[in-house]
């Protein structure tokens, strides 16, 4: 089965790594894959994050790295072959703002959403965090 690790990963953190090796052992095959808002503007260079990302994946063979932009996450699921979103959730704020997005994916692309609880040691950990104390 296939798995879409989606995010703006802006920057790659500790909790996405551990998200992505959890998921790495769960699902046959695991695309991690920047999403790119054109309208808005990311701290660091789309190029940059997915290096990063092929850093954080160089040892997990069944990881691939990819990008989008603009358009649907259900259109790349469509387009990829993709059966399930997988998406790391450090607590109950988190799954607040997923849960609209899961639901709107299946409906759309009749993908699954496999949440996977943040690590205790990791939970305070964010992207907007890590880049505020930049």
């Amino acid at each position: 089965m296939r798995a879409l690790f989606p995010g703006s990963f802006d920057p790659v953190t500790r909790g996405h790594r551990d998200v992505l090796r959890r998921a790495a052992l769960l699902f046959d095959e695991v695309v991690v894959c920047v999403m790119v808002n054109p309208s808005k503007t990311g701290r660091f260079p789309v190029a940059e994050r997915l290096d990063r990302l092929r850093a954080a994946a160089a040892d997990l063979g069944n990881v691939t790295v990819d990008s989008h932009t603009g358009g649907l996450l259900a259109d790349y699921c469509r387009r990829a072959g993709i059966d399930v979103v997988v998406r790391g959730v450090r607590g109950i704020h988190d799954l607040d703002h997923e849960m609209p997005m899961a639901r709107m994916n299946h409906r759309l692309a009749g993908v699954e959403t496999f949440f996977i609880t943040a690590d205790p040691a990791l939970r305070h950990v964010s992207s907007t965090l890590v880049t505020a104390m930049g």
